[in-house]
């Protein structure tokens, strides 16, 4: 069986009711490939309004979660709440938390763990930034981060895990990884999926790519072997996202 194909929208810090929604309206009325998987993720506020609004077809997803049941964690939402609101996906370890409020590849570790045990499938966001590149570390560095995971997660657990491969250099920044930069990562995560997890792991898995992903180059990008889908931010607020989730058709 080939691997679905896997849209993902980030909507990050942006948007309001009436903005997300229209976003929502516009994605249901669409001729969508039917093929994909479509996921969205707008801020924690507007998560059930995002339920409420979809339709069966799209999925969505928390940016964020937190690796305790419950407790005196301000401002941090559970696995446990998540499910309750019927959100079935969440984003972890995007390089923006990494960078901005940096978090540990431990700590994102233990919050896909919490994820996949509490039943939430993950978007496992790694890439390295532009200063690892040029040093030739890509993939020593997104190696470390599957590594942390590794560790937390049974061989089964990894069919709950969608791995998106973002550089750093390329979020939001207009510059993209070439195809070719792109197959490269994503061929060796496939590879060190087959050696640390196991074979059914490695050809199963779905690796997308994420950073600055738009309608002009995503259909080039679709065409790589190992290119399972895309992670997609500012683009996934404009009317070009529908234009991603049918870069097969």
């Amino acid at each position: 069986m080939p691997r679905q194909f896997f849209v993902g929208g980030n909507f990050k810090m942006n948007g309001t009711a009436e903005s997300i929604t229209s976003i929502i309206n516009n994605l249901n009325k669409a001729k969508l490939d039917e093929s994909s998987e479509v996921v969205i993720s707008p801020p924690s506020l507007y998560l059930l309004t995002a339920r409420e609004a979809a339709s069966d077809k799209i999925g969505v997803a928390s940016q964020n979660v937190f690796d305790k049941p419950n407790g005196a964690f301000t401002g941090e939402i559970s696995v446990e709440q998540l499910k309750d609101a019927k959100i079935n996906w969440t984003i972890i370890g995007h390089s923006e938390r990494r960078v901005i409020l940096k978090e540990s590849d431990e700590f994102i570790a233990r919050k896909v763990k919490a994820a996949i045990e509490g039943d939430i499938s993950v978007i496992f966001c790694i890439g390295e930034t532009l200063e690892e590149r040029e040093a030739n570390k890509t993939i020593d560095v997104v190696t470390r981060q599957l590594n942390a995971v590794a560790k937390e997660l049974s061989k089964e657990q990894w069919s709950k895990v969608v791995i998106a491969y973002e550089p750093v250099w390329a979020i939001g920044t207009g510059k993209v990884a070439t195809t070719e930069q792109a197959q490269e990562v994503h061929a060796a995560i496939r590879k060190w999926l087959s050696e640390a997890i196991s074979a059914d792991a490695a050809e199963n898995t779905r690796i997308i790519y994420g950073g600055s992903v738009s309608e002009k180059n995503c259909r080039e990008l679709a065409k790589e072997a190992d290119v399972d889908g895309f992670l997609v931010g500012g683009a996934s607020l404009k009317p070009a996202f529908v234009d991603i989730i049918n870069a097969r058709l």
